[in-house]
């Protein structure tokens, strides 16, 4: 069972919705990298027991994903937020080229940071 980078994304945004025990081995294997062996041996159940816990678990929150896509809005959302922060750096750039107007520059710095603190909340 290969780890899927994903589903470690998908717990951040979904993982409240599951169980205690879903989410438990999930953090166990997504985020302490734990082994099924090792969740198996920590909780006292067997290793498939484990293994299907956390198929299952993978299972609803690719499901959640499908129909609320709440991980998928918020790469693209952050994909914008790249893309405003680097064209207000371009704009700032090209004013310092071409004749350095205080209302542009304020403008793009303002722009940037807005930007910057929607990517940090």
């Amino acid at each position: 069972m290969a780890k899927d980078l994903s589903i470690a994304l998908l717990l951040g945004f979904y993982g409240e919705l599951l169980t205690q025990k879903q989410r438990e081995f999930l953090e166990y294997y997504y985020y302490e990298d734990l082994s099924l062996s090792e969740i198996a041996q920590n909780e006292g159940i067997s290793r498939q027991g484990v293994r299907d816990a956390i198929k299952r678990a993978e299972h609803q929150l690719l499901e959640m994903e499908s129909r609320l896509s709440l991980a998928q809005r918020f790469a693209d959302m952050k994909r914008g937020l790249d893309e405003i922060i680097a064209c207000a750096q371009q704009v700032h750039e090209q004013n310092l080229r071409c004749g350095l107007s205080r209302e542009i520059n304020e403008a793009a710095a303002q722009i940037r940071a807005t930007a910057e603190a929607l990517m940090s909340t």
